[in-house]
């Protein structure tokens, strides 16, 4: 190799090799190399040796990790989550790289940073490994200004993640918000992996440019920074030696450290926004009853691999927590640690199936296993956290890698009243009443058209061919409160000369709550009636009040043959309004404040319709700081209106709390249950505020010409 001499910043004497070698220099100062170059290139050649044996003794057990943690997750039932792949391409970009729901969370912006701080010193990080193989493949390679262009976005992006990291430990130490933990050693460990190789990687860069080996220059403000602090030291190329080690050592550690720590998100997060549902979790799976002894899950085999492979994506933020209306009031659930908990039970229980076991056994072993470590009653999967979800969504809106929550409780659910009939003991009376009376309400059938005495409403046997079937609901047609809503919509119907019609007698309990508590098999008969009865009078449109049924009606039902049109009658009446079939009268500005409800709003995405219509009669919307998609649950979900609420805080305290705060006259709500918990929520908080379905103020707004006398009275 042939050098020649160049003057240097430092006393050291260095010589420089040609373009292409990593190290443009040797110390000859220093005692561990000596004076000559065949001891450099020696050196140089023994270390290209050991990183690569490093290397693929790293990759090597970080493969077989992989590969036993993907073998685990197979372990699960199959689940189909192909199809439209340009779809979820589109999807990976907008909410796996460009991060749209972290950007959105203003408190996360430093986990913003260190996603692409990762992404764009992934380029480094390679070009590391392919200068431990060859020491000629560096950035230089590429040419002056590619190479400059790189080494710029490596130093100010290394800046940015230390920033970051700084601002993690602050908040975890200092600030500590309660829905992460903040003294988590996992997470110390892996903010300390990042934080060094980012220190070791601008000192390396920093000691280069002392040495001559890069240029100086403002667009690499770290490690040019750190040059003029060692410029003239003796020794920098043993130090940037070590450093070099440190750096590939650290990383190799990075590397197989993440699969089995709570960072196993940086592997599979990404997979699992490609692998997400492409619409909103609104509909549940079916059981094959036919073919499955066990129903539910009460081991973790029986989730889908899909499932499985949520708690391998889970970032573990904490957003699915903070926005659960069940942990925000101090009850017992945390959806992340039930996703967690998930993911920690299968490794436990994978490590005796996996043993010794061909991939073909598999699906074999894991349907005959019977778990060491039960699921239920795993740490924080007990059934107090399983009974207070709501199923309201939040959790799964706000999850940054499209975790589905709701559905994992909801098939615990199962089990537990399917195969042990282990239920609060208040639901034993809503199952019989639903399954004897079609009802929760313990009223006979035969009564559930009494609400529309005296409105001249015709059953759907006496108009066959009307345009709209009402769905009336079973909150409609038997809560007092509820009744009045009701009764407002006929007369908005009647004023705007709908063709509708209703079942009466022959409308049964839609099986919304029935389904997300658990009870699968009564849902399925109460489906399969339902759709007997629609599909015999040949409906093809449906307006109900009840956001429950609505979803229910519209999502759930196709799957046992019944596919309707169905409306909410929030977007009904903004269409009715708009159109001027509903001549509304304002009332020069009423002071309103509008509820979400979650069935409306986040399963199914009905967010400016009914405000739409509360516009539309003049009224001024006073909106409350949780809405529309981050909106609080009223607490009446998933079941949860027919269930006593005694751990912690009352949910719909909370959400009234909320409501009042706006100064509104008026809380407007599209949903009986919202009424009935609302309604509760003022009465408790003794507060001089009217809570009212949005049909009531529309027809509080329509002329008394228009008739039902009896029903302007009771909406005044």
């Amino acid at each position: 190799m042939t050098h020649t001499a160049a003057p240097c910043t430092s006393e050291a004497e260095r010589f420089h090799t040609n373009q292409n070698d990593s190290y443009a220099y040797v110390d000859l100062r220093h005692e561990a190399l000596g004076p000559s170059g065949v001891v450099y290139v020696m050196y140089v050649v023994t270390k290209s040796v050991i990183f690569i044996a490093l290397f693929i003794a790293a990759v090597a057990v970080f493969a077989y990790n992989c590969l036993w943690l993907y073998r685990a997750m197979r372990l699960g039932r199959p689940e189909d989550r192909r199809g439209d792949m340009l779809r979820r391409i589109g999807h990976l970009l907008y909410y796996g790289f460009v991060q749209r729901r972290v950007a959105s969370a203003g408190q996360s912006v430093h986990h913003l940073a260190i996603f692409w701080g990762f992404v764009v010193l992934m380029i480094g990080n390679l070009t590391f490994v392919a200068g431990g193989v060859h020491p000629a493949l560096r950035f230089e390679l590429l040419g002056p200004a590619a190479a400059g262009m790189l080494h710029a976005s490596q130093d100010i992006m290394a800046i940015i993640v230390l920033a970051a990291l700084a601002f993690a430990v602050f908040r975890r130490v200092v600030l500590r918000p309660k829905h992460i933990e903040a003294l988590s050693l996992d997470a110390f460990i892996i903010l300390g992996l990042i934080a060094v190789l980012m220190f070791a990687m601008l000192f390396a860069n920093g000691i280069e440019i002392a040495m001559g080996d890069l240029p100086r220059s403002s667009w690499t403000p770290g490690a040019t920074a750190i040059s003029g602090w060692l410029a003239g030291r003796s020794g920098l190329f043993a130090w940037h030696q070590g450093l070099w080690w440190l750096h590939g050592v650290v990383l190799l550690v990075f590397l197989n450290y993440l699969p089995f720590s709570k960072h196993l998100h940086i592997l599979a997060a990404l997979p699992n926004v490609y692998l997400r549902r492409l619409g909103f979790v609104a509909d549940l799976s079916r059981i094959d009853f036919e073919n499955t002894e066990a129903f539910g899950v009460s081991k973790v085999t029986e989730f889908t691999w899909k499932q499985l492979f949520d708690g391998y994506a889970c970032t573990q933020c904490g957003r699915c927590d903070n926005n659960c209306p069940a942990w925000r009031t101090d009850k017992p659930l945390s959806p992340k640690h039930i996703v967690t908990d998930i993911k920690d039970n299968l490794r436990l229980n994978a490590r005796p199936l996996l043993a010794n076991r061909s991939w073909r056994d598999l699906s074999a072993a894991a349907a005959d296993f019977e778990p060491a470590t039960p699921l239920i009653g795993f740490n924080q999967i007990t059934p107090d956290a399983l009974w207070a979800c709501t199923t309201c969504g939040a959790c799964m809106e706000q999850c940054p890698v499209f975790i589905e929550h709701a559905p994992k409780i909801v098939d615990l659910r199962r089990s537990l009243v399917m195969m042990e009939s282990a239920f609060p003991p208040e639901l034993t009376d809503f199952f019989k009443s639903v399954e004897t009376n079609s009802n929760p309400y313990a009223m006979a059938a035969t009564t559930r058209a009494k609400w529309a005495e005296g409105l001249g409403v015709p059953l759907l046997s006496e108009k066959p061919d009307a345009e709209y079937l009402y769905w009336v609901g079973c909150a409609g047609a038997f809560d007092d409160r509820n009744r009045r809503a009701s009764r407002a919509l006929v007369r908005c119907l009647q004023a705007a000369e709908v063709s509708f019609a209703i079942l009466g007698p022959e409308e049964g309990c839609c099986g919304d709550s029935v389904r997300r508590l658990g009870n699968e098999y009564l849902f399925e008969e109460i489906a399969r009636a339902n759709v007997e009865i629609l599909n015999g009078y040949r409906v093809k449109k449906i307006v109900t009040t009840c956001p429950h049924g609505f979803n229910v009606l519209k999502n759930e039902y196709p799957a046992f043959g019944g596919s309707y049109e169905v409306k909410h009658h929030s977007q009904l009446l903004a269409e009715l309004l708009a159109a001027g079939r509903l001549p509304a009268q304002s009332d020069g500005g009423q002071r309103l404040t509008f509820h979400d409800s979650c069935y409306l709003g986040r399963y199914n995405q009905v967010y400016e319709a009914p405000r739409e219509t509360l516009r539309l009669v003049g009224a001024r919307i006073r909106e409350m700081p949780r809405r529309e998609r981050i909106s609080f649950c009223c607490g009446a979900g998933g079941g949860r209106m027919w269930m006593e609420e005694t751990l912690g805080r009352r949910i719909n305290a909370e959400r009234t709390t909320e409501a009042l705060r706006t100064g509104a006259e008026t809380i407007a709500v599209a949903c009986p249950f919202c009424l009935t918990m609302l309604d509760d929520g003022v009465k408790d908080a003794g507060a001089e505020v009217a809570v009212r379905d949005i049909a009531e103020i529309v027809a509080a707004h329509l002329p008394a010409s228009l008739g039902a006398g009896e029903q302007t009275a009771s909406l005044s």
